[in-house]
């Protein structure tokens, strides 16, 4: 299914941003409660950034296993509590959904450079970019991730300087990793995912994803070499934070270009 896509409010492109929406949502909903957000000069991020494309991929409508009824995601997941648990069941749709964000990533770089790309997303949209981004090998511009975790993360290492992730589910996920190899260029490197700056954030109140998976997802990314800002909230909820939340996100992105 094609993206949601918020065209340039100026003539001008000069970046894009791809952000995924959360499990049961969808992204035009999601686009337009993200641009809602205010930072604490009352403009929303739309009116900060003027000349960014702003593209939101659609997830799939995939098959729960828990809940016995097909709903969007990006995959599969038996507990967002514990996305440890049960966790062969997200293989497929994680390796499917990766592979069509990385077709995302290079459609959108026809158009601007990579390092004039953000990746990121909200909770499973989150999970599945940084997933997508470790595959992929490319170094972006940065990623912005907010209550989140990371899928697979007990068996996120390096080796040698290169990302060698999920090896433990075998067989299904080394074909995983060969079906996302994607070409993206000059610029694809093995281990150049890991110079892109990353943003994430989280909110002590977050009734759905417990800090302690972001914290956990923001430690995993810096012991394999990615330099993190982490930002926590007392309040904020699942969703981002007003307005010191939006403005450290601006920050952020500032900080790239």
């Amino acid at each position: 299914m094609a993206p949601h896509v918020i065209t340039p409010q100026r003539d001008a492109h000069t970046h894009t941003i791809i952000l995924l929406h959360g499990r049961d949502s969808i992204a035009s909903e999601f686009a337009s409660e993200f641009f809602e957000s205010q930072a604490s000069d009352d403009r929303t991020l739309l009116e900060i950034f003027p000349t960014t494309r702003w593209v939101f991929p659609v997830a799939n409508m995939i098959n729960s296993a828990r809940f016995e009824t097909p709903m969007s995601q990006w995959f599969d997941l038996w507990s967002v509590e514990n996305p440890q648990e049960k966790n062969e069941i997200q293989i497929d749709g994680l390796r499917e959904s990766a592979r069509e964000i990385l077709e995302v990533i290079q459609t959108e770089s026809a158009l601007v450079s990579p390092d004039r790309i953000i990746l990121g997303g909200i909770s499973q949209g989150c999970a599945t970019a940084i997933h997508a981004l470790l595959h992929g090998g490319i170094r972006l511009g940065g990623f912005i991730g907010l209550n989140s975790w990371l899928p697979f993360e007990p068996d996120t290492t390096t080796t040698s300087g290169d990302t060698k992730a999920w090896t433990m589910v075998g067989d299904k996920l080394q074909y995983s990793q060969k079906l996302l190899d994607i070409p993206l260029g000059s610029h694809q490197h093995s281990s150049a995912a890991l110079e892109t700056p990353v943003f994430l954030s989280h909110s002590q109140d977050d009734e759905v994803v417990p800090i302690a998976n972001g914290m956990r997802l923001s430690n995993t990314l810096e012991s394999i070499g990615m330099k993190v800002e982490w930002r926590e909230y007392v309040d904020g909820g699942h969703w981002v934070n007003e307005p010191q939340g939006v403005d450290d996100i601006v920050a952020f992105i500032n900080s790239t270009r």
